[in-house]
């Protein structure tokens, strides 16, 4: 199988704006061929892709080590470093994880919509794919894998850059799915990776590349989110901060509040959909609101609460205003009893982005309003905030949690990667 060297396929390019622009003329040739192949084509690349990531293990995991080693005598976080770290179990998941999106359902060419006019026209709305997909991401570097193979899954190209901390691991991934999608017939420029750590080539994707990028997808931190969204020429599938909400409704049994609450915050306290803050009904604050403190507490987390809060547990520190509107990605949590459930979709929208916000509750009717009133882009009745997750959607895996109203919203995974046209059929009508 041949080793296709990504870094000399650019090195006779005189400077970064020309090597840019090759990536992108290279990946919109690529695209137009990835949106006609077909379903099976497609999976049988991605089968392919998962085999040659199985098979270039050696080569993944030893610059992933130089990774994970630069990393360290840099001094970076241990969350970080464990975010970037891979191992044989974590490099399996990977391959298995693309595999699996090439048994996912094609997304491609379903039909969306079907009518006829009264005049006899057809009219059939049809999902295609997007084009050209770029991918911005920091230190995982199984996003590489995920990103490439769900932009392919759905007739897409994909122009990925790395961070800094992971680009090496990120180029021996993305040289091993270029390696199977050879293998299997497919151009390989559907999934480029950009060679550089310039951090020029950034702002070169957000301009477009000359109209040959479609969208962009951030996945990192807010000072990426930002700037994304504050430059980019494109459309962006994103969100900024996962300042989600569990709030215990008058109508919640305790047993339940208590271990959704303790899910919601602690299962992981790092991603987008962890809870952040616990709204207790006063209805309730008599009976749930001490137990909820007391477990939040003796599973490890800080807790931050106003004056009804505090005065439950003397472990409670005071909560100022900005808290409500902090995203902790940490073992703290902001708590505040408030009088309804009109008060706490109030505070949800003057506090809250948006992003995944759960009620826990009995009653049908308040179950119904909250989940008709909370703009968020998920909203879950009696179930974990952490379930904001593609895979747990049934996607197989996500691009992204975007938390725009436009086209895509929650978990972007293979349907969310497609767009829609228009094809009309007619027997000879013109228009009077």
């Amino acid at each position: 199988m041949p080793v296709l060297n990504l870094r000399s396929d650019f090195t006779a390019a005189p400077d970064l704006t020309e090597q840019m622009q090759e990536i992108g003329h290279r990946a919109r040739a690529a695209a137009r061929k990835i949106a006609q192949a077909s379903a099976q084509a497609k999976d049988v690349a991605l089968r392919q892709v998962a085999e040659c990531l199985r098979a270039s293990r050696e080569a993944i995991l030893a610059e992933n080590a130089r990774d994970v080693a630069a990393a360290k005598a840099s001094g970076q976080t241990q969350a970080l470093i464990d975010r970037l770290t891979l191992d044989e179990g974590r490099l399996a998941a990977m391959a298995d994880a693309v595999a699996k999106i090439g048994a996912l359902p094609d997304p491609v060419g379903r039909q969306l919509a079907a009518f006829e006019r009264p005049n006899g026209l057809l009219i059939e709305r049809i999902a295609v794919p997007l084009g050209v997909v770029g991918v911005i991401f920091e230190s995982r570097p199984n996003v590489t894998a995920d990103a490439g193979a769900l932009c392919l899954k759905a007739g897409n190209a994909a122009i990925l850059r790395a961070g800094s901390d992971s680009h090496r691991t990120a180029m021996a991934i993305a040289r091993a799915m270029r390696e199977g999608l050879e293998a299997a017939g497919l151009p390989a420029d559907a999934v480029q990776i950009v060679p550089t750590r310039d951090r020029a080539a950034v702002g070169a994707m957000l301009s477009g590349l000359d109209g040959c990028i479609d969208v962009i997808v951030p996945r990192g931190g807010r000072g990426l989110v930002e700037r994304v969204q504050s430059e980019a020429k494109v459309p962006v599938f994103a969100h900024l901060d996962g300042i989600c909400h569990v709030y215990v409704a008058a109508g919640a049994d305790l047993d339940m509040a208590r271990t959704l609450v303790i899910n919601s915050k602690m299962r992981r306290t790092g991603i987008c959909g962890a809870a952040e803050t616990l709204l207790v009904d006063a209805a309730v604050a008599e009976t749930h609101l001490a137990p909820l403190v007391t477990a939040l507490i003796e599973a490890g987390c800080s807790v931050r609460g106003d004056e009804a809060t505090q005065a439950v547990d003397a472990r409670v520190t005071a909560a100022t205003e900005i808290d409500w509107r902090t995203e902790y990605l940490d073992a703290i949590i902001a708590v505040k009893v408030v009088d309804g459930l009109d008060a706490a979709i109030a505070h949800i929208e003057a506090n809250g982005s948006h992003h995944t916000d759960a009620i826990v509750t009995a009653d049908a009717a308040e179950a119904t309003r909250f989940l008709a009133e909370v703009d968020s882009a998920i909203v879950t009745h009696n179930a974990s905030t952490q379930f904001a997750d593609g895979g747990e959607f049934g996607f197989g895996a996500e691009i992204g949690i975007a938390t725009g109203r436009m086209h895509a919203r929650g978990p972007v995974g293979v349907e969310q990667l497609t767009t829609f046209k228009y094809r009309v059929h007619g027997r000879g009508q013109t228009r009077p």
